[in-house]
């Protein structure tokens, strides 16, 4: 007899993927993870899923927010563009960081949980999760009261 399996059996699921896969990333592309690693892993489909282009601009992102991706087309295999607030041109290294958080929903869509992005981040930058959501914290609060470009 099979067992049906519940939308917390999917997100359980979902989350060990993540946490395996940000360990995958960061043993492929780690143990630091910089800006030229991050342009190199957005062409590696094998974390990547669909096309991703970096644009640093501030005007699609809601207040207080450091990075959203959006969606070229209808379908994800359009690609999307990954708007980073202009705020972290300046600071290349730490892009990495925003990015990898904001992944898990070009990867995995609208199902994928903050939750999920903190587990990703964590694993691929080898930080605890509670490590990375404070450093996450505190680039987002760096932006507030930027103006927004």
């Amino acid at each position: 007899m099979a067992t049906k399996l519940t939308v917390d059996d999917a997100r359980q699921s979902l989350n060990a993927h993540v946490a395996a896969k940000g360990a995958e990333l960061r043993e492929k592309y780690g143990p630091r993870i910089g800006w030229q690693e991050l342009l190199r892993l957005l062409e590696d489909r094998t974390f990547v899923r669909y096309p991703c282009e970096i644009v640093f601009d501030a005007a699609p992102l809601e207040a207080g927010e450091f990075a959203h991706p959006v969606a070229r087309g209808d379908r994800p295999e359009d690609g999307f563009t990954m708007y980073v607030h202009p705020f972290f041109m300046a600071q290349l290294p730490q892009v990495p960081c925003l990015v990898l958080y904001q992944l898990v929903l070009v990867n995995y869509g609208e199902f994928a949980s903050p939750d999920d992005a903190e587990v990703f981040g964590a694993s691929a930058l080898g930080l605890t999760r509670e490590e990375y959501y404070d450093t996450l914290c505190a680039m987002a609060d760096r932006i507030c009261g930027c103006e927004s470009a």
